[in-house]
């Protein structure tokens, strides 16, 4: 049932369109401090990649390594939308304070972790942290550019989640072997606080709402109860462990019904988490979808297309790894053109459209290209990387531009939800995939041999096989991974038909207002 409508809003609305907008020059000095707290938040979900064996050097507990990674993801996931709520009832700038403190306060802790259950804890902690910065960080955009400058400012924003996932394995590495691992941790206090600092500073002016709410507390809770047992299994599916295992069906079983639970409270509150009636609007729901199916991609490949190189060409982990790097530089390119594109046109559903119609093109002549034929596959992987980074900036602009202003925290956090959900998800189902098509590919002669196995001899050379044997599992191996590809270049194409059923909606080009 919908809310009667609330006069108290109408006047606090026309109180703050009365204030000024923000000059660029204070919008130049917002921008530069969120890419400082996105580049805080999302390095930290790979900078600690290559320091997991000398943490279970130092800390013992191997067998609880994944979850130095895992918990944070986790964490961050749940913790974006209920930040993006909090934000719209609270104001952002005070949202975002807290969740730097938080971040300071877990990274200081994992730096001093004594053992590895209190390292994981305080990655879980530090998740919370991670996952506010990143979602009321790209809302604050909304509340200070007009919705056809969105595209341009969110194009700087992708780029720092891009420089991110390049440069955090690189800066991991370097900290880990030329100080300690710790430095991994140390090296957020001088950034954080350097983030506080600015984000504080620059807004100062931010609308902070005078208009009190209650907090629907049941409904974060039930959230929760859904997000995190959902993760948890698909990340134990990543891990290698069945879908049907007996402790994944319970995960899934409670995710279920506290997802049940979690509508029935949305529909009866005065103040739901997250307005159903977002969802009717075709924009905010098929962009959500977009998103989701975009990070799939993106995680999806940065792992497929090394371990493909590893595996067919018996090239080292750094030389696979370089065959990335036009993928990686490709979103950020991507990611600044669409936003270009959409703040000239004002509009988003072409850019949206081209950008879907090209990553299956570019899939198919990954598909079609020799393993050993470099400069294609270059390529191809370059071309993949820009389309999709088309689609990031006007996805969320889409959303943002679709919604009232006192919505925009939640829906902005959503689609950023959408996105780790669709990273976790991905990861798991595709390399499951993988794993199932290498066994049902393998030769005859190779016997009864798993998917990992077969990973483990090509990769490791952990068994010697003689030359023929060798090539009979190079080329099964290799017809494994086309129709693996050919699965991601299917998924890549529901894009399609979802860009074509977005309305063409022209941004608007009027500013939100500052506070007085």
């Amino acid at each position: 049932m919908a809310n009667p409508v609330d006069t108290s809003d109408h006047t606090e609305l026309a109180r703050h369109l009365a204030s000024h907008a923000f000059s660029h020059a204070e919008v130049r000095s917002i921008i530069v401090g969120l890419m400082l707290v996105i580049l805080l938040g999302a390095i930290d979900q790979t900078i600690v990649s290559v320091a997991l064996p000398k943490m279970a050097a130092d800390l013992g507990g191997v067998d609880l390594l994944a979850w130095v990674v895992s918990g944070y993801l986790i964490t961050a996931a749940v913790a974006m939308p209920i930040y993006g709520k909090l934000g719209d009832l609270y104001g952002r700038r005070v949202m975002l304070s807290s969740a730097i403190a938080i971040f300071l306060f877990a990274s200081l802790g994992s730096a001093l972790a004594p053992s590895m259950p209190f390292l994981v804890g305080a990655r879980i902690v530090q998740g919370v942290g991670g996952g506010g910065l990143i979602s009321v960080a790209q809302a604050i955009i909304a509340d200070v550019v007009a919705p056809r400058e969105r595209g341009r400012y969110q194009g700087y924003i992708s780029a720092a989640f891009a420089v991110a996932s390049v440069s955090g394995p690189l800066l991991g590495g370097f900290l880990t072997s030329y100080l300690s691992w710790r430095w991994v941790f140390w090296i957020n206090l001088p950034l954080g606080a350097a983030a506080m600092l600015i984000s504080r500073r620059a807004l100062v002016r931010l609308h902070t709402p005078r208009i009190r709410r209650p907090v629907d507390y049941l409904g974060a809770a039930l959230m929760t109860v859904a997000i995190s047992p959902f993760l948890i299994g698909v990340t134990r599916v990543g891990q290698g462990t069945p879908w049907l295992d007996e402790t994944n069906l319970w995960l899934f079983g409670i995710t279920l019904i506290a997802i049940l639970a979690f509508l029935w409270q949305e529909v009866r509150t005065e103040e739901p988490l997250v307005p159903l009636g977002l969802f009717r609007n075709p924009t905010v729901s098929l962009s959500c979808v977009l998103m989701f199916i975009a990070f799939i991609l993106i995680v999806s490949l940065s792992v497929l297309i090394p371990l493909r190189a590893q595996m067919l060409l018996g090239v080292n982990a750094d030389q696979a790894a370089l065959q990335l790097v036009p993928f990686s530089l490709g979103i950020p390119v991507g990611a600044f053109v669409g936003g270009r594109l959409s703040s000239t046109t004002g509009h988003f559903k072409r850019i949206q459209f081209c950008g879907a119609v090209c990553v299956p093109l570019a899939m198919l002549g990954l598909i079609l290209a020799d393993a050993h034929t470099l400069g294609v596959n270059l390529i191809c992987v370059a071309l993949i990387g820009v389309s999709i980074g088309v689609q990031l900036p006007t996805s969320t602009v889409a959303v943002q531009n679709a919604v009232a202003q006192r919505h925009m925290g939640i829906v902005t956090a959503t689609i950023v939800f959408c996105r780790s959900l669709g990273a976790a998800v991905g990861i798991a189902v595709l390399m499951a995939v993988l794993m199932a098509t290498l066994q049902a590919m393998a030769p005859t002669s190779a016997g009864s041999v798993t998917g990992s196995a077969i990973i483990k001899d090509l990769v490791d050379h952990a068994v010697a096989l003689d030359a023929a044997m060798r090539g009979a599992l190079i080329t099964s191996v290799d017809g494994a991974f086309r129709k693996v590809f050919i699965t991601t270049a299917a998924l890549a194409s529901v894009s399609i038909l979802l860009s074509l059923l977005l309305r063409d909606d022209e941004l608007s080009g009027v500013a939100p207002a500052a506070a007085d």
